[in-house]
């Protein structure tokens, strides 16, 4: 199984472990830096120590950690210069499989510019990234994500995340992957298997998004388990563990 979007930055080895044992090989963390940052290179130490701290964390409990970096809606009240230029080596050197998470969070003029700026980036080197919808407002502000996004990467290269019940019919007519996440407080596992049930495996991807706030390591296997229980079909039950995950990022699948 792939959970497609954490922040082990926040969570502990104890958690790996339990994801690990409870059937995830792989996961992918995302960064988001939850206080206010008054300069960009208290980001910029953020990052690296994702890279390479986080990863040898979680190496050691027996989960592969992929990583995707960029600055966050929430972090966007900084220069982004200096991101920016580490966001091109990151990607030349494969140290990252996306950027992420980016997105719009309050529609301020510096989120807008960097999301855009973020997305170029990804035009540019041929990357995916993964975009951030907010809890509140989310519907106004994907919409405007979804205004922005093909006009600056082509919509095959994005997944765009946290798709509840209560927008997954504005962003299923796009070409984008979507995320659903399965967490306290945002969408429980019945609401995630609704969505599928509706309009299909092909298109989403499994996670859960654990981070500082109210998080369950191990939603993905709770949902896939839950799947099966209910008899659904083996392969399309795989779309959404692990092959639709594999497939967009191109991942190379653990033995």
């Amino acid at each position: 199984m792939i959970d497609t979007h954490i922040h082990a930055d926040s969570r502990s080895v104890e958690d790996f472990r339990e994801m690990y044992i409870a059937g995830i090989d792989t996961a992918i963390t995302c960064s988001y830096y939850p206080y206010k940052i008054e300069h960009e290179l208290i980001l910029l130490n953020h990052l690296n120590r994702i890279l390479e701290l986080d990863t040898s964390r979680a190496k050691q409990h027996g989960l592969d950690l992929k990583v995707a970096l960029g600055i966050h809606p929430t972090n966007s009240d900084i220069n982004p210069e200096k991101i920016f230029e580490n966001l091109y080596r990151w990607i030349d050197s494969n140290q990252i499989i996306a950027i992420g998470e980016i997105g719009l969070e309050d529609l301020t003029e510096n989120e807008l510019n960097i999301f855009k700026k973020q997305l170029d980036i990804a035009d540019e080197t041929n990357s995916k990234v993964i975009i951030h919808t907010p809890r509140k407002n989310k519907k106004e502000v994907l919409k405007e994500i979804l205004n922005i996004l093909p006009q600056h990467l082509d919509e095959k290269q994005a997944v765009i995340d946290h798709i509840n019940p209560h927008v997954v019919s504005d962003a299923i007519d796009t070409d984008c992957m979507l995320g659903l996440t399965v967490q306290p407080q945002k969408m429980d596992k019945t609401e995630a298997i609704s969505i599928l049930d509706e309009y299909g495996f092909d298109r989403f991807v499994l996670n859960s998004d654990i981070s500082n706030k109210p998080s369950d390591p191990i939603s993905v296997p709770k949902t896939v388990r839950e799947l099966q229980k209910q008899g659904y079909d083996k392969r399309e039950i795989d779309k959404v563990s692990h092959k639709n995950a594999l497939n967009f990022f191109n991942i190379t699948p653990q033995h």
